[in-house]
């Protein structure tokens, strides 16, 4: 089946603005579509790109998808959902290196970008611990726990104990609000308060806790709160 001149030619005018013009040349779903495009070579990606935004809400929704939802969208096969998630994992692949190439609170917005591109889409909420040594070098960066921020899922005393084992000098707490406002409840306050309390005793910084949400983020250290 070869591919419609028409289509063709569209494509081919696509690859020209963005190689002439670079990627702000294209719309969200130009972008998506042209991407789909060479998953799908013979079929007009336009629609499903267009159904794919409308669907998730955006295109970093669409990136940060899981492949399981992904697979509820008609249209979209294994190879397609591959293309997709590569984009997704090559483009963090950046992100990150750029965190971890100099001390965390020299490069701060360097992190705020990696955590914002990676977090600010979830459909649930996820805590994660940055572990940094005595010269705020990244050292870990570890997945504590999915669901709802409080006690019964984030245990104060095992965030300090993973601390020491690593031998931590500082933590940052980062979790995200999957309905998007990163404003913090009193349950991110009180457990971030209580871990910084249990770990200054041992010699342990809590740098900040970040939460990450669609609008943006929120520093509890900027903010006072702790």
């Amino acid at each position: 089946m070869n591919v419609p001149a028409d289509h063709a030619g569209h494509r081919a005018r696509l690859r020209q603005r963005l190689l002439g013009a670079g990627g702000e040349a294209l719309a969200d779903y130009e972008l998506l579509e042209y991407l789909l495009a060479l998953a799908i070579p013979r079929r007009d990606t336009k629609p499903l790109a267009k159904r794919l935004l409308s669907e998730f809400g955006g295109l970093g929704a669409v990136m940060a998808a899981s492949p399981e939802a992904l697979a509820t969208m008609e249209g979209l096969g294994e190879t397609s959902i591959a293309a997709i998630k590569i984009v997704q994992a090559t483009a963090l692949r950046m992100l990150r290196v750029e965190a971890q190439a100099a001390p965390v609170l020299g490069n701060w917005q360097a992190l705020l970008d990696y955590l914002q591109a990676d977090m600010a889409h979830h459909s649930i909420e996820r805590v994660r611990v940055l572990h940094l040594n005595t010269r705020n070098i990244l050292i870990r960066d570890e997945l504590v726990s999915e669901g709802s921020i409080d006690e019964a899922a984030v245990h104060v005393r095992e965030v300090v104990k993973r601390a020491m084992q690593l031998g931590s000098a500082a933590i940052i707490l980062v979790h995200n609000h999957p309905g998007g406002d990163p404003s913090p409840s009193r349950a991110d306050i009180d457990l971030t308060r209580r871990i910084a309390e249990a770990a200054k005793k041992l010699g342990i910084a809590v740098h900040d806790h970040l939460i990450i949400g669609r609008q943006g983020h929120v520093s509890l250290r900027a903010q006072g709160l702790i």
